[in-house]
């Protein structure tokens, strides 16, 4: 008979944690370990070292990643609930406040008072998306290789980085980021900056 000595340095608890066993290799050490106290405290010893571990190898998201998951999570339920889909102007030089006006002034393009960065997505098509975004202190560094990024200011001020050039912008201006070149926001305003945000296919 095996040994619970045996059965800790067998491999198979690992496995077990690991969720690599057969239901009938787990139904076998779930026994083992109602039978074996070293088994079962061995057993809890892998599962905080594995995620002890995860700990250590984690990657902090970037924070543009949550706020724009949300947004396409309530666009594809507005879309569901009946809102009918809208191709926005694409930003250019020439793109104007005005251009927005019939998805700025709606009542619920409106931003949570706690959130760093909000998006409302306005328009979706597979070559471009379009989006209400507020950005309370900064958007982190990003560079884009295969996409166009394109910005009006809509109110607010802020520093758009390009590499070591800092280009700063206010209500009405207009900025497209170079493809390639890394680049951040710093809002330099004491209200969020609020954009019109465009992203399209390269």
């Amino acid at each position: 008979m095996t040994s619970d000595k045996e059965y800790i340095n067998s491999g198979m608890l690992e496995q077990y944690v690991l969720g690599y066993t057969s239901p009938a290799e787990s139904t076998e050490v779930e026994l083992m370990a109602a039978t074996y106290p070293a088994i079962k405290m061995e057993i809890e010893a892998i599962h905080e070292s594995l995620e002890a571990y995860a700990m250590e190898q984690a990657i902090k998201p970037n924070p543009i990643i949550k706020p724009f998951l949300l947004a396409t999570v309530d666009y594809s339920k507005r879309i569901k609930n009946g809102e009918p889909a809208t191709v926005p102007p694409v930003l250019n030089e020439s793109s104007a406040i005005e251009d927005y006006a019939p998805w700025l002034n709606r009542t619920d393009m409106m931003v949570p008072d706690d959130n760093d960065i909000f998006a409302k997505i306005i328009g979706y098509t597979p070559e471009a998306i379009t989006a209400i975004v507020w950005i309370k202190e900064y958007a982190p560094h990003e560079v884009h290789d295969h996409e166009f990024e394109k910005f009006l200011i809509v109110e607010g001020t802020c520093n758009i980085i390009v590499e070591d050039t800092v280009h700063a912008l206010i209500p009405g201006d207009y900025f497209a980021i170079p493809l390639h070149k890394n680049h951040l926001v710093k809002v330099t305003s004491a209200i969020p900056c609020k954009v019109i945000l465009q992203r399209i296919a390269a």
